[in-house]
């Protein structure tokens, strides 16, 4: 019996999740009841919860340690005067998270890893409780304080970027833009709160900005925002499942990012193909997953497109890559400035993909974007603000968009994040910019 390219994957998926369990993660059953979006604000340091059943913020994950001490200065608002959020994060003694930036869930989507550029961790959160591992009761708890005195994370190394689990969940891969290496972190042992959480170190290209890894698991791909390359790395996992990384070759990308600027990239859910964002060079490119890993797309889309992130959208009526463009447009819907979010048609033959349509993200700055696990749903993150005069003015929104026809998107919602409350005051979500779709207990897109 000969195996269709699906059924393969499928075959794989099915496996990881066996993988899972026989570690001892299982997790209850999946309910969508239990869907939840969360962002990363990097302004803020937290993480913004939406409920797609009713496309609304239910609450926020505080990576901040504000108000864990009730004395000023540690307190966010002292002597009813609320000082910038810069400001408050340069106190001798914050140490709550700096620039959260980067997401990605685990297999069976009941953790999120996310990254603190500014503060060298990483935090893993249980997407069920929306905890942050590790945090524990906070000895100077009162009324008027935070309850819990946030956690540390794992300190990784200078300016994480991107975490990416492996496909079995055993391990964290996260790229050090700043210090051209991966770190790579045991999941098990972060869980137990262990000092030796960290595997080991692995060299690549200067700037990494993310990896990836293949359907099978067998291989990771990194992409660079310092050079125009991908090392390509082989995974070799032992009898318990944890990497022996061995590199395998490094790509030349130079004719698809002259610039050396790629700091995104996603595998396509078949497994055939990665996709990765050039962003100076306002394209993006297809890499072929499999041996000699040649690149058999790159689509132009447009002067000062500048993509972020890529997705796919892959439903019964049509396969197609996302792109969301930085670039800020002014004449989006009803005359409010909107980026835009490209359309490619994935179900062209290889080397003739092109964009196909656009349609406005109703947000400036577009930047996460992640679909639901029906493929029906799509929700974007941006960076900047709304302008005033406009119905969200001055909240960082995220916008909700119908996806059932993948080549003519149904705009649904713009979401406004609002302030997280804390004891001493308002914090007001700002910069999105990394976003995750989770329904805990299923398999993810790192799955």
């Amino acid at each position: 019996m000969t195996l269709t390219r699906r059924e393969m994957v499928a075959g794989v998926a099915a496996s990881s999740l066996i993988s899972l369990t026989s570690a001892g993660l299982a997790q209850p059953a999946a309910s969508p009841g239990e869907d939840r979006v969360f962002i990363c604000n990097e302004d803020s340091n937290t993480l913004s919860i939406i409920d797609p059943r009713t496309n609304t913020v239910e609450g926020a994950v505080n990576l901040t340690s504000f108000d864990e001490d009730p004395r000023p200065p540690f307190r966010f608002v002292t002597g009813g005067v609320a000082p910038t959020h810069a400001a408050m994060i340069q106190k001798p003694l914050y140490h709550g998270a700096i620039s959260i930036h980067g997401a990605a869930p685990s297999p069976d989507n009941t953790l999120i890893a996310t990254t603190g550029r500014g503060s060298s961790n990483v935090y893993l959160i249980d997407t069920r409780t929306k905890k942050v591992l590790g945090s524990g009761p906070n000895p100077q708890g009162r009324d008027d304080t935070n309850g819990e005195v946030l956690s540390s994370g794992i300190l990784v190394g200078r300016e994480p970027h991107e975490p990416t689990f492996t496909r079995n969940g055993r391990e964290l891969w996260v790229t050090l833009r700043g210090e051209g290496r991966i770190a790579i972190v045991d999941i098990a042992a972060a869980r137990e709160g262990r000092s030796d959480a960290i595997r080991a170190f692995v060299p690549t290209l200067p700037g990494p900005a993310q990896v990836w890894f293949s359907a099978d698991g067998a291989t990771a791909f990194v992409v660079s925002q310092k050079g125009s390359a991908v090392d390509v790395f082989a995974v070799d996992p032992d009898g318990q499942g944890l990497s022996r990384p061995r590199k395998l070759t490094t790509l030349d990308i130079k004719t698809q990012d002259a610039f050396g600027f790629t700091p995104f990239l996603k595998t396509s859910p078949d497994g055939a193909e990665a996709w990765l964002s050039h962003k100076l060079a306002d394209a993006v490119s297809a890499l072929d997953t499999r041996e000699p890993f040649r690149t058999v797309d790159t689509v132009s889309l447009g002067r000062n497109a500048r993509p972020n992130h890529v997705e796919f959208v892959e439903n019964a009526r049509g396969e197609a890559v996302y792109a969301s463009l930085a670039r800020v447009d002014d004449d989006g819907p009803g005359g409010v400035a909107s980026s835009q979010i490209a359309i490619v048609d994935r179900s062209a033959p290889a080397g003739q993909r092109k964009v196909v349509g656009s349609f406005p993200s109703h947000g400036r700055e577009a930047h996460g974007l992640w679909v639901d696990p029906e493929q029906t749903r799509l929700y974007v993150a941006h960076e900047q603000d709304e302008l005033p005069n406009t119905p969200n003015a001055g909240q960082t929104v995220c916008s909700a968009f119908d996806v059932s026809d993948p080549f003519n998107p149904r705009f649904m919602a713009q979401i406004a994040l609002g302030e997280l409350t804390l004891p001493s005051g308002k914090l007001r979500n700002k910069k999105s910019i990394n976003l995750v779709y989770v329904r805990p207990g299923a398999r993810s897109q790192t799955g």
